[in-house]
């Protein structure tokens, strides 16, 4: 195929209403692989020198990118933005320290009840209280209540809950930004996040986070679990409508337990892809039904 014919087939009808869901998808896969080999480097630096690399390394390319400098901002916007990367980063090192005890997928489907509840905590339709059953049944079917093989580690639910919980508060301190330039906003934001994660990724990890190897895969962590999924979101907004973005990301536990299964080989019960699938049907029936969306992954 030459070049010519190539461009012609890139700007068709059908491949501009395609590229934008096909990189939505690629970002979901990307995200989730990223994440799953990240969690190969626990044993080695541990899941807060992983989160470190993760969240360092993306300050210092948004900052590349975007040079928050050139913007002025107000007292009132710098405390906005603390918020904003204070809890950015609790969020990154609560996530990745729920993976030392459970599987990717479920921690991500737990994470999801944060802003799922934010999108549903002024419910008024009746279908919004069937979307609440779905997520407490799928909450219900993962708390280590019975014990066993499949029972989950009550910390890391707890850790992986609160990734949720600051996950809600990034997108209402967000919104209070709405108004700055989203490129200083981000890269502020991830700053002061890694302020906050980076010290406990060398209180636990020291000197190995200066190993050669690791500072290779740290790289690779960050931009294949941040920075290469946050672009192809971007590329993906400008082509699909927010409230359909919104539901189409709500398949990322799922994508995120075929990732832990395929690379960490994290085998799930059926219990448990019936409490993802539960969640997923209520993100998806939430943003389908309201009009004010959760915002999509954080980078």
């Amino acid at each position: 195929m030459t070049a010519v014919a190539l461009k012609q087939h890139l700007t068709s009808p059908l491949a501009m209403r395609l590229i934008p869901y096909l990189a939505l998808f690629a970002g979901m896969v990307t995200l989730a692989g990223g994440t799953s080999f990240a969690k190969t480097l626990f044993p080695i630096i541990g899941a807060e020198g992983t989160s470190a690399y993760r969240v360092g390394v993306s300050a210092v390319l948004l900052v590349a990118v975007f040079r928050p400098w050139r913007f002025r901002l107000s007292r009132a916007d710098l405390g906005a933005i603390a918020l904003y990367g204070v809890v950015l980063g609790a969020m990154n090192l609560s996530f990745y320290m729920s993976l030392r005890t459970i599987p990717l997928g479920l921690a991500i489907a737990i994470e999801f009840m944060g802003p799922l509840t934010l999108a549903l905590i002024h419910s008024r339709k009746p279908i919004h209280f069937v979307c609440i059953g779905f997520a407490v049944l799928g909450l219900g079917l993962l708390l280590p209540l019975k014990g066993g093989a499949g029972a989950l580690d009550p910390v890391g639910m707890a850790l992986a809950a609160f990734a949720g919980l600051c996950w809600a508060l990034y997108i209402v301190f967000g919104k209070r930004l709405s108004h700055i330039h989203a490129g200083q906003s981000v890269a502020l934001g991830m700053s002061v996040a890694a302020m906050v994660v980076v010290p406990f990724g060398v209180a636990h990890a020291g000197a190995a986070l200066l190993n050669p190897a690791i500072i290779a895969a740290g790289l690779a962590v960050a931009i294949f679990s941040s920075a290469l999924p946050y672009s192809l979101e971007m590329v993906a907004l400008r082509g699909i409508p927010k409230r359909t973005f919104g539901v189409v990301l709500s398949a990322e536990p799922a994508v995120g337990a075929l990732a832990g299964l395929i690379v960490l080989h994290e085998h799930l019960t059926g219990q448990q892809w019936l409490a993802i699938a539960a969640i997923v049907v209520a993100s998806v029936g939430a943003i389908a039904t309201t009009r004010e969306t959760p915002q999509p992954q954080p980078v």
